[in-house]
């Protein structure tokens, strides 16, 4: 129905029998209405855009007046007339609300939880969450631009580092690829930033008689046990620091290392060398599965006061940190004579020869060859540890 809206026809309006909406069009401003909705009066502005009909609601009869909501709706209309689209805008703005990067990064952590490891994860939510780009966290993310993140890495180099910077760098990127996949973005606004000038990679290798020092040097503590266990098997530190008594079969002489701990996510079983097993058997076996460390549902988490303790202990060796053993475990291994496809085998690796047209093809995982480094690893570390003679020696180089 068309009718001038005012204080009188909007009051004696009603709806017919059987009638569940109806709208009254005033005759004084087109596109200005009213519709009613059982016991609901609503003042609402229509108009056409894109092609398209819309519907901005304007207010309740119960608080505008009909002069102040066609005032409303005449404003509005004007808007239309000079090219602008309200409904989609408003749209637009709710849709921004959803989409902010605080919004956005709950939901991108929420979404790869399960998939990242947690020392991972928990790296990654500090960078997403915390102060490093916090004044981003209000943006959507689709306004987010170049310009913007190029600035926050700026200062996360300048008032952190440029290894913190690289990190955050990646973090947020990762973020920004996973808008794109869920449609959110349209593009990833950390390509063509500057990379962080980060550290040159370590290549600590720990000569013979330092290897044998801290290996003397270890206690019978929970991280002497696990500085040898790492020595003797060349494994990261969480993957030793963090065993479970469920992941042994001792009678078997075997560990398997599940993919949920392990960085490539592959589940990689070895037969422990007798000097290794010898350790894991010495360690009291309690209620807890973890084997080392003092909090229920954690392995060992005391690893810098007990470095610096050990380093304390030690006399001729270098400043170094617990991964350069894997390293220089893999380096002594290939200098004794070790296949460097057994040595990727120990170290549970899928690079070199596991890649590409090897890796599609061959699938071993060579236990019986993993095995037997291991022993031969762990008898040559017993004589350098020893210091006594071997024919089947072959002198290190660091």
């Amino acid at each position: 129905m068309k009718l001038r809206l005012d204080a009188k026809t909007v009051t004696a309006l009603a709806l017919g029998k059987g009638q569940r909406e109806t709208f009254a069009w005033d005759t004084e401003l087109p596109g200005f209405g009213l519709r009613l909705q059982g016991q609901r009066r609503t003042y609402i502005a229509q108009y056409r855009a894109n092609g398209r009909t819309r519907r901005v609601k304007l207010g309740a009869a119960e608080t505008l007046s009909p002069t102040q909501a066609r005032e409303g709706a005449r404003r509005m209309l004007a808007r239309v007339a000079l090219g602008h689209d309200p409904q989609a805008e408003k749209q637009a703005k709710r849709a921004a609300a959803e989409h902010t990067f605080a919004h956005v990064a709950g939901a991108y952590l929420a979404a790869k939880q399960g998939e990242l490891r947690p020392a991972s994860f928990r790296i990654t939510k500090l960078y997403l969450t915390g102060d490093y780009f916090r004044p981003l966290h209000a943006r959507g993310v689709a306004e987010i631009t170049h310009p913007d993140i190029a600035a926050r890495l700026s200062a996360i180099t300048r008032n952190h580092s440029a290894h913190t910077a690289s990190a955050a760098r990646r973090a947020i990127s990762a973020l920004f690829r996973w808008t794109m996949e869920e449609g959110w973005t349209q593009t990833n606004p950390v390509i063509g930033t500057r990379r962080p000038q980060e550290a040159a990679a370590r290549d600590r290798v720990l000569l013979d008689s330092e290897l044998a020092g801290v290996w003397r040097a270890c206690g019978d503590d929970d991280f002497g046990k696990i500085v040898r266990l790492l020595i003797l098997l060349g494994s990261r530190r969480q993957e030793i620091g963090g065993m479970r008594w469920s992941e042994f079969d001792l009678n078997a002489g075997t560990w398997t290392l599940p993919k949920e701990r392990s960085k490539n996510h592959r589940a990689h079983t070895i037969t422990l060398p007798p000097v290794a097993l010898d350790i894991i058997r010495s360690v009291p076996r309690g209620e807890r599965d973890h084997l080392f460390g003092e909090r229920a549902g954690s392995g060992f988490t005391g690893w810098s006061n007990a470095k610096t303790e050990l380093d304390r202990r030690l006399d001729g060796v270098a400043p170094w940190k617990l991964h350069d053993l894997r390293r220089s475990v893999a380096t002594k291994m290939a200098d004794i004579g070790i296949e460097p496809h057994h040595i990727e085998a120990v170290l549970n690796h899928y690079s070199g020869h596991r890649r590409g047209p090897h890796g599609i093809y061959n699938k071993s995982a060579y236990e019986r060859q993993v095995k037997a480094a291991l022993v031969r690893w762990s008898e040559h570390l017993l004589v350098l540890v020893e210091g006594r003679a071997s024919d089947n020696v072959v002198a290190l180089h660091a």
